[in-house]
């Protein structure tokens, strides 16, 4: 199915990306570069998106026409467990100030950018969106995901009370270029590349991963998240989540992606698998159907995506102090 008339046009536009620094927010502003709009981005010394006046001072003076919600607290199963408090309330404060504060100034088209961790932890598989809310949540994700869940309605109350097109977008697992790499506060996947790339140039002969390995996961490359969320801003204005992902034909287990990731980075040794460490939920797989039928579909396979990714990396982290990556994502998206 091809997509419908743009309902709205980026042309001459001037658009906000929050958390440009961040993964999600990078991919974002190189995707809006062939768009023929003004990007604006700002430095969290310069605005501290958790300060209701700051933003909204902010917004009212630079006047952008759409808005891109990228910053967020972000990290994996240890950064969740052991900073809940900094998890919600940088979530919550952030999603409050930028929505409330687009709406003050009349923003044409906001997006919040969401993650399928939202969702109930025993989901039917592939998880569609009308299973939000249906049933508990992940533990080792609760406090993020609860903060996602508010800013998901905040989109949808805004639009029903106030008329504004706000929408609200969950993608599944993001890798790539930008990424946080700290191996306490990563997610998944950076985090075993960071810790085999490490192990090869150690000559270890084994790498430790946490968990069986067996829980299954879909990884979506970020560049082709911009290129969703592009299309969405222009085709899609409804209530309610839409998911963002690759679907059935790239879901990997953990143990597969730990396998894929050696053989992109050369490690030879074991895989030791710490059955004593917690797994996640057993499977996170995001129902696509609905972005599908409106004509877009991911294009990145994982093994090129690992390749760009370690690319980066070995360019960008490797042999250098990763806590300074990780300083970047943190709070940035």
């Amino acid at each position: 199915m091809t997509a419908s008339a743009p309902l709205f046009s980026f042309e001459g536009k001037r658009v906000f990306v929050a958390g440009h620094r961040g993964l999600a927010g990078s991919a974002i502003v190189r995707r809006l570069a062939s768009e023929g709009c003004t990007v604006l981005t700002v430095d969290r010394e310069r605005l501290d998106l958790r300060r209701q006046a700051e933003v909204e001072a902010w917004l009212a003076a630079n006047k952008p026409d759409a808005v891109f919600v990228a910053a967020a607290t972000v990290g994996g199963i240890q950064a969740n467990s052991t900073r809940p408090a900094e998890f919600i309330y940088d979530n919550l404060a952030i999603e409050t100030n930028l929505i409330h504060g687009a709406y003050k100034v009349g923003v044409e088209k906001l997006l919040f950018l969401g993650s399928t961790c939202i969702y109930p932890k025993f989901a039917p598989q592939p998880m569609k969106e009308e299973t939000l809310l249906t049933g508990p949540l992940e533990p080792t994700s609760e406090w993020y995901a609860v903060a996602k869940i508010a800013g998901v309605k905040m989109c949808d109350a805004y639009r029903r009370q106030y008329g504004c097109d706000f929408i609200s977008v969950q993608p599944t697992s993001l890798y790539g270029p930008f990424d946080n790499f700290d191996l306490d506060g990563g997610h998944v996947l950076p985090s075993l590349m960071r810790r085999i790339h490490e192990a090869k140039a150690h000559g270890d002969d084994a790498v430790e991963i946490w968990g069986s390995g067996t829980p299954l996961r879909e990884f979506l490359y970020v560049d082709d998240l911009a290129d969703a969320l592009i299309f969405l801003m222009r085709h899609y204005a409804a209530e309610g989540p839409i998911n963002v992902g690759t679907g059935t034909a790239a879901e990997v287990s953990i143990r597969g992606l730990a396998e894929t990731i050696a053989a992109v980075v050369g490690f030879k040794g074991r895989l030791a698998f710490r059955t004593d460490k917690p797994d996640g939920v057993p499977r996170k797989l995001g129902d696509t159907a609905k972005i599908n039928a409106l004509g877009w579909h991911a294009r990145t396979g994982l093994d090129d995506g690992l390749a760009r990714t370690y690319r980066w990396f070995l360019d960008n982290i490797a042999g250098r102090n990763v806590s300074r990556a990780a300083e970047a994502a943190k709070g940035a998206g």
